[in-house]
């Protein structure tokens, strides 16, 4: 009967946390699931390169600060306790979500608006930066040491999910309308939906207690004073937080992001396949690939932790050249053959926020059923802009979900055992924070200013595959350094 009790309890922990988790993950995901559309409606429009990736610098300021909410919720979370931090970010996450889908264009009030954005920005990042070390190390204390891998492998899922969910809710609403219609206000709804989620969230969390280990350690009085001397003035601690960033989180963090966002990223920017067959691509891979999260936290439970992340790092390392020269080639039309009596010119009356534009479109077929539509749209004060849309064959389609597919395999391998990993590495008192931060600088700095670079990269050399460089090389010294310096104790043993 206990053991029924306590499996019962410890599933109740993981619905709770990975809720709410799953729920911040989506909230702060919206941005970049539609970074296209937000570089046109926060930035200048003279510049479209320009207003996109400053979308992307401000998309990663969100992640900048990711290791600073760390350390401010970390020590929040050893001083007071796990559940009642979380829950603190949960809103500040929901309102500032809720907030972005309410503000003006920049054609209505100005450089204001990406000023107001970047601020929001700021607050998602403090607030993620407090919530995953929290679930995780919530999820954690509450598991038994030969099942941790297992059952921290669903909040695990919640990022991923997240994501997936964000692009789904994002193709309802656009399905539901007018491509017009969506560009011009539609955009918003999934911003303002996430309040009606964050509302249940908050329902779901209050009614949690505390973590068992944290209130033993609190009704003991042996809870840190100063977490964060302890986590960082201490040589030892300190040796282990950056042997966890740089031997883990850095590798782990750029895999992540490469094989997600960049991809969505490339599909839309790069190799400018139309919106929503982009985001089908990429929503099917992630659902193919989730369950190898549970997979993969399950079997680090049996072989250890440290030698499934760092075979990811190399796999990826390894195959991301290969995957996107392939991707890459798929929407090179200079590689097919067009049919010429195919070709047509398409003129459309657009309404965007109370500005009518005519627009001319020049639309190509080609022989494999790939279908190019180049339209041209009027700039005030500048030259017109071209924006290319690509909508590729079926069979190109099957064949970018696996590509996508097998980067979100290797997503799952970094991915899946590093919770399980960092909490078992830091001591209950100072766990929260001392896991937070390398986890954040990882993922948040090196993690999320990936797309940003990339961009540049492939922006300034004109080269599509210049993008891969970071997150090439980050990851085999990542793998480098996990390999020489990482000494993995004995599975599922917490530090006292």
């Amino acid at each position: 009967m206990q053991n029924t009790k306590a499996a019962q309890n410890i599933w109740q922990v993981i619905m709770a946390s990975s809720a709410g988790t799953l729920i911040e993950w989506y909230d702060f995901y919206i941005f970049g699931s539609l970074s296209v559309i937000i570089s046109e409606k926060f930035f200048p429009a003279s510049n479209p390169d320009l207003a996109y990736i400053a979308t992307l610098a401000t998309f990663a300021v969100g992640f900048i600060v990711r290791p600073f909410g760390a350390i401010v919720f970390g020590r929040l979370g050893d001083i007071t306790g796990r559940k009642y931090t979380f829950m603190l970010t949960l809103l500040i996450m929901g309102g500032s979500t809720f907030a972005i889908g309410l503000i003006p264009s920049y054609s209505s009030i100005g450089y204001t608006a990406p000023i107001l954005v970047l601020l929001l920005r700021l607050l998602q990042g403090l607030a993620l930066g407090g919530e995953y070390g929290g679930a995780a190390t919530y999820v954690a204390e509450h598991s038994p040491a030969h099942r941790r891998g297992y059952y921290t492998s669903f909040i695990q899922t919640t990022a991923t999910l997240g994501l997936f969910v964000s692009l789904a809710v994002i193709l309802v609403t656009r399905t539901m309308m007018s491509p017009e219609s969506f560009n011009d206000w539609g955009w918003r709804i999934p911003f303002i939906l996430s309040v009606l989620l964050v509302i249940l969230s908050y329902y779901i969390r209050i009614r949690m207690e505390e973590s068992p280990l944290f209130a033993q350690l609190k009704a003991e009085g042996k809870t840190s004073k100063n977490p964060i001397r302890e986590s960082f003035g201490k040589k030892e601690n300190l040796r282990l937080v950056l042997l966890a960033l740089f031997g883990a989180a850095m590798g782990q963090g750029v895999v992540w992001y490469t094989g997600q966002f960049y991809a969505l990223s490339f599909l839309q920017k790069t190799m400018h396949i139309e919106f929503v067959q982009s985001n089908v691509i990429i929503a099917i891979a992630l659902l193919l690939g989730t369950p190898l999260f549970i997979y993969f936290g399950h079997l680090s439970d049996k072989i250890g932790r440290k030698k499934i992340m760092m075979a990811g790092m190399l796999i990826a390392a390894l195959a991301y050249y290969p995957i996107y020269s392939v991707m890459d080639r798929t929407a090179n039309i200079s590689l097919k053959q067009e049919i010429t009596d195919q070709y047509k010119i398409e003129s459309n009356i657009v309404h965007n926020e109370g500005v009518t534009v005519t627009t001319t479109s020049r639309v190509h077929t080609y022989t494999d059923g790939t279908v190019l539509k180049e339209t041209e749209v009027p700039v005030k004060d500048g030259q017109p802009e071209i924006k290319k849309e690509l909508t590729v064959s079926t069979p190109a389609v099957a064949l970018l979900v696996f590509l996508v597919f097998l980067q979100v395999v290797f997503v799952t391998m970094v991915y899946a055992p590093i919770a399980a990993f960092l909490v078992e590495l830091f001591p209950t008192r100072i766990r929260y924070t001392s896991m937070s931060l390398p986890y954040h600088i990882g993922n948040g700095i090196f993690g999320g200013l990936l797309p940003t670079i990339a961009t540049i990269l492939v922006t300034s050399s004109g080269n599509h595959l210049a993008g891969l460089i970071y997150p090439i090389a980050l990851a085999l010294i990542c793998f480098v350094i996990g390999m020489v310096y990482i000494r993995e104790k004995p599975i599922g043993e917490l530090t006292a």
